[in-house]
């Protein structure tokens, strides 16, 4: 992995913590809405670790391979992401 181990770990960390949260609540019957919150707040982390990790792989691995004649599977595995995001 390229990106900023560090940052990458802080986020999934703060993730994680939130999902404990996130089953606390659940486990002590919380308001529907503040639990929900919950998830759209650790949902924002998950995205932001996984767009830097992209970024990341677009400035090393498939800059690498534009150079190298190797963009095809690269780009293919660009879109295969992509299609996820949907």
């Amino acid at each position: 992995m390229k990106a900023d181990e560090k940052q990458i770990t802080r986020l999934l960390k703060t993730a994680r913590g939130q999902l404990d949260g996130i089953l606390k609540m659940v486990e002590e019957d919380r308001y529907c809405v503040d639990i929900s919150n919950q998830i759209l707040a650790t949902e924002a982390i998950l995205k932001k670790a996984n767009k830097e990790i992209l970024r990341a792989h677009m400035k090393c691995c498939v800059k690498e391979a534009l150079q190298t004649g190797q963009e095809d599977k690269k780009i293919d595995e660009l879109i295969d992401i992509i299609d996820k995001l949907k």
